[in-house]
């Protein structure tokens, strides 16, 4: 049989790599001692999108924490009601899924440098704005991770990196909202971002834990397609 047509050569290194980094990543979302640890990244995202949202929509954002047991606080000020009010606590659920759907569309682009450096700004921005021991820590670390990747990594570490952390993202982004509606079916979070929503709008909690997972599905299916579609 000539070598072109071995059934390895189907397997390119590409595919692998872009395989392997999904597996990786599912591994970081799915197996639950390990997702204790991960999903204070996915935190960060969540406060981030609320901490930016705050601040697009004219609030006056006064600090941000990151708690050890993967919770977080992003407090801002301005009016209680409002479309402001709305998209700020609207904001966390979906912020991780769509920013995974952005890494994913600046990957296939060829734009890896540029979402390390926007990953790296955007921490360091939220780094500012930390209020407690835990959350600076975290933002160090995570933010070591990027600046070593993005100066010091070869070509192919970094590549893997980038996709690692756009799945993650991707994944990360739709575990948190199936979490949040066990929480609420327990009554153990009476003062989540939908129950702040459907207090806020007169829309019922579940339609906002729906929308969240609407949004999460949707980016992970989209940035997915990216991904898989690069070979």
């Amino acid at each position: 049989m000539p070598s072109d047509l071995m059934p390895g050569s189907l397997l390119t290194h590409e595919v692998l790599i872009t395989w392997g980094t999904a597996l990786a990543a599912f591994l970081a979302v799915a197996v639950h001692s390990v997702w204790r640890v991960t999903r204070n990244v996915i935190t960060i995202a969540h406060e981030g999108g609320h901490a930016l949202l705050a601040v697009l929509t004219g609030r006056r954002l006064s600090g941000i924490k990151l708690h050890s047991d993967t919770s977080g606080l992003t407090v801002s000020r301005g009016k209680p009601r409002g479309v402001g009010m709305v998209l700020t606590a609207l904001a966390g659920y979906v912020a991780p899924s769509l920013l995974g759907f952005g890494a994913a569309l600046l990957i296939t682009t060829e734009q890896i440098q540029l979402m390390l450096w926007i990953s790296i700004g955007f921490l360091a921005a939220m780094l500012i704005m930390i209020r407690n021991v835990f959350g600076v820590l975290s933002i160090i670390v995570t933010g070591g991770a990027f600046f070593f990747v993005s100066f010091y990594a070869s070509l192919e570490v970094r590549d893997a990196a980038a996709s690692v952390f756009a799945w993650f993202l991707l994944l990360g982004g739709v575990r948190p909202v199936w979490e949040l509606q066990v929480k609420r079916w327990r009554r153990q979070a009476p003062r989540s971002d939908a129950d702040q929503l459907a207090w806020l709008t007169g829309v019922p909690a579940l339609g906002w834990v729906v929308l969240f997972g609407v949004v999460g599905l949707a980016g992970l299916v989209g940035g997915g397609a990216l991904l898989l579609g690069r070979w």
